[in-house]
């Protein structure tokens, strides 16, 4: 199938995971059980999501000079990634995020950026031909917020589609985000960005229509469980997500922001990227940690073909 090229810009992380009860309160030690590291970050989380789900894609990123720098940059090749634009920086650690997933499948993570503080303006110079031969542009806020700018701008200039989702939560300046096509907050990035606070379909609405005016297009407010608000230029509703039993939701954004990007990007109709993306967020939440969660294509199309053989 011809598809067209994506760029993902973003973070790599080492993820350190603990599974516990309940979450400590301040001074509190709790006993935790199934410790494992997976690789994840949101950028690489992304990047994965679109490999697997069969995206034409690259990743400009960076990692420490460090074993598991290097061990991840050879897993996102076997993810279908073109790893060129990932340098291992030097005298400098690969991100890591230490995360408590409790019994309710929720999780609360701590972050130290590392190596991803290295993919600077100047770096991102290096391979803006990779952008600019691109059809798309998707970035998240776990780069340097300069870089996120510098590459919307790029993208701008040279008819790039730019796909943004507004993770970890922060006020954005209005310039960027009029240089957004599509954008991905769930209820508290968009609260965040809208001072809106998300308890029902039409409060999403309102949302999304402050963020058309900011000059974004296309405003998908995930919901979690729920599913998605999609609003299309004021036109909006609701796009349910599929029923499953979750065993963490780490990553399951990710996972949906990769596969939305794939689906658009091998020509579906809005409405049916949503649905795969979906299928591929659903799938993701019933297995533990971040990349190892991610689904490949042929699982996705299988569980899309069950869903609609059940209906």
């Amino acid at each position: 199938m011809e598809t067209g090229k994506l760029v993902v810009l973003g973070s790599i992380n080492a993820d350190h995971i603990l599974n516990i009860e309940q979450f400590p309160r301040p001074g509190e030690t709790v006993i935790g059980k199934q410790y494992n590291v997976a690789f994840g970050g949101k950028g690489a989380n992304q990047a994965v999501a679109a490999g697997r789900s069969g995206a034409n894609i690259a990743f400009i990123a960076c990692v420490g000079a460090d074993d598991i720098g290097e061990r991840i940059r050879q897993q996102l090749a076997t993810d279908r990634i073109d790893t060129r634009p990932i340098e291992a920086i030097a005298e400098s650690t690969t991100g890591v995020a230490l995360i408590f997933v409790n019994a309710e499948g929720e999780n609360v993570i701590g972050i130290d950026a590392g190596a991803n503080a290295a993919v600077t303006p100047e770096y991102l110079s290096r391979y803006q031909q990779t952008i600019i031969n691109a059809d798309a542009l998707l970035m998240q806020l776990e780069s340097p917020l300069e870089t996120v700018i510098a590459a919307a701008q790029l993208a701008k200039q040279h008819g790039t589609q730019v796909i943004l989702n507004p993770a970890p939560a922060c006020a954005l300046p209005d310039d960027l985000l009029a240089m957004i096509d599509i954008i991905t907050p769930n209820e508290t990035e968009a609260q965040r960005l809208t001072g809106i606070a998300i308890n029902d379909d039409q409060d999403a609405a309102r949302a999304a229509n402050v963020l058309h005016d900011k000059g974004i297009g296309c405003v998908l407010i995930t919901l979690g469980s729920r599913g998605v608000w999609l609003s299309e230029n004021g036109n909006g509703r609701l796009v349910p997500g599929f029923k499953v039993r979750a065993v963490d939701t780490i990553a399951a954004g990710d996972t949906f922001n990769g596969a939305l990007v794939t689906g658009l990007l091998e020509g579906k109709a809005m409405n049916d990227a949503v649905r795969f993306a979906h299928a591929a967020a659903a799938i993701a939440v019933t297995r533990p940690g971040a990349q190892p969660s991610v689904p490949w294509r042929e699982e996705i199309d299988a569980f899309l073909q069950q869903q609609e053989s059940n209906c």
